[in-house]
């Protein structure tokens, strides 16, 4: 099974691609494929070439890292016609070299004298991270980049010109914003969801300035420079994702998607599935979408903290086993704590020692983050359930 967590996943990911049938045979296949797995609106559902076997226990931010890969893969086969996995990882990281200012954060996590495939582990990591810090981040209402898709646009540019156009993705980013600021203007009224719409973006943004993102009028957008169907596509998506309130746009909504669809030069067939798409995703999926579920911060943030916990404790179950097994009395103070509350000193105790354990594992030094001591309770809560029922049984034995 792939961990997109772990060093060598990018390996076992492009050999499970190996030999099969590309996911397209042309650019407009190619877009409707990645669009119907939730990549183009920031949260992925599903893989066009992965068994849904290999993904399960992912993290929202493991399968937004995997589909990155996944997509920049299929757009590589699909402009150079073959499927060298050795050839792409070599393009894509020199790709990403180029996309990156020297001295910068990203490229300073690359070892030069590491593999290429590990290098990308290190850039694909980074770029998927939106503006937050660290650790807010990772138990934060929004987990992804939401414009991680101009990484795909951009490296489509780079194989077939052998450079990222100057400027192309800081004018990329701020078409897209634009588009996105007009069709809310498009509104008789905002709703909750746009307000949350814009902070997802803007969590996301790298090279532009929400406060310069003005434009009144298509005429102000330079449409012109983007020339490729599924760079017209994507903008058009975008503005789709902007307009949208629960299946209920009005005529000047519907009516501002087909102008800019007439903009772009896009057929109103393919404006018409540009709305139905979206609408379609977010009715399937919308309870599963974090910025869809941000009406109770409190609850959000404890239930995809116990997400992460939980998994954290099953991938590394075997070697946290250990350890609690040489600590008698932790397991004991642990299993009471499923029956009764545990007093001061007892907590003070359970604290202090399950942090000592989480020094030897390092996937568990999450909780040894500023804050990290406020998930400790959910790491004591998903104990009991790691441990086999005879050591439950030895200990009741001991009582």
């Amino acid at each position: 099974m792939i961990n997109p967590s772990a060093s060598g996943w990018i390996d076992k990911f492009l050999a499970q691609l190996k030999n099969k049938r590309p996911a397209a045979q042309n650019s407009h296949e190619f877009y409707r494929a990645v669009r119907d797995t939730g990549f183009i609106y920031g949260h992925v559902v599903s893989f066009n070439n992965l068994d849904e076997k290999e993904t399960k226990g992912w993290t929202i931010e493991e399968t937004t890292k995997a589909a990155l890969l996944n997509t920049l893969y299929d757009v590589h086969t699909l402009v150079t016609n073959e499927q060298d996995t050795k050839a792409f990882i070599s393009r894509a990281v020199a790709f990403y070299k180029q996309m990156t200012p020297e001295g910068s954060s990203l490229l300073k996590k690359v070892l030069p004298a590491s593999p290429r495939s590990h290098q990308l582990e290190e850039i694909l990591e980074e770029r998927i991270k939106t503006n937050d810090n660290l650790f807010s981040r990772s138990f934060s209402h929004i987990l992804t980049n939401a414009l991680i898709v101009m990484d795909v646009l951009a490296f489509r540019q780079y194989l077939l010109n052998s450079e990222i156009p100057k400027d192309y993705l800081k004018k990329l980013e701020e078409t897209v914003l634009n588009i996105v600021s007009l069709a809310l203007k498009s509104k008789s009224k905002t709703t909750e969801y746009d307000d949350l719409l814009m902070k997802l973006f803007e969590s996301s943004v790298r090279y532009t300035k929400f406060s310069k993102i003005k434009a009144d009028d298509f005429s102000k957008l330079e449409l012109d420079y983007f020339q490729s169907k599924s760079e017209k596509n994507y903008l058009l998506d975008m503005a789709g994702m902007a307009i949208w309130t629960d299946g209920n746009a009005e005529k000047s909504e519907i009516d501002f998607l087909y102008r800019l669809a007439g903009q772009l030069g896009i057929d109103d067939e393919i404006a018409a599935e540009s709305i139905a798409s979206f609408d379609v995703f977010i009715r399937r999926n919308k309870k599963n979408i974090p910025y869809f579920n941000y009406s109770n911060p409190v609850k959000h943030f404890y239930d995809h903290a116990a997400q992460s916990v939980k998994l954290l404790i099953n991938r590394n179950k075997n070697r946290l086993i250990k350890e609690l097994s040489n600590n008698g009395e932790l397991v004991l103070l642990i299993t009471h704590s499923t029956h009764r509350n545990l007093d001061e000193k007892e907590k003070k105790k359970v604290k202090k020692q399950l942090l000592e354990i989480c020094k030897t594992v390092p996937s568990l030094t999450i909780f040894l983050l500023p804050g990290g001591s406020l998930l400790l309770p959910l790491l004591i809560k998903f104990i009991p359930q790691l441990l086999p029922s005879v050591f439950n049984e030895n200990l009741e034995d001991n009582e």
